[in-house]
């Protein structure tokens, strides 16, 4: 949030529902690979890909101080950077 300083209870509730987000897409996805065949097969590889390229993105940008260098700023930064990826997935397995 570029030109706000973010205050901890609003961390801390965001950050819950990160969580939040991320335990349905863990427990969604875990039931799409238990079921197996081409399409858990599919979601196996995705969900590994997007882990990847997320994971190398994210450090790739703490490493350049893209997040800031105060701890809640990088805090911040990082739900801000997984949110809208595991809200995105989230949404992607909950359709029909």
């Amino acid at each position: 949030m570029a030109g706000r300083q973010v205050q901890l209870p609003e961390l801390m509730f965001r950050a819950w529902l990160l969580g939040f987000d991320a335990l349905t897409v863990v427990w969604l996805r875990s039931v799409r690979i238990g079921a197996g065949g081409a399409v858990a097969e599919r979601e196996a590889r995705r969900m590994v890909g997007e882990k990847v390229s997320a994971a190398a993105e994210a450090q790739w940008r703490l490493a350049s101080g893209a997040f800031g260098l105060a701890p809640l700023s990088i805090f911040s930064g990082l739900m801000q950077f997984y949110a809208p990826r595991v809200r995105s997935n989230r949404r992607r397995l909950t359709r029909k």
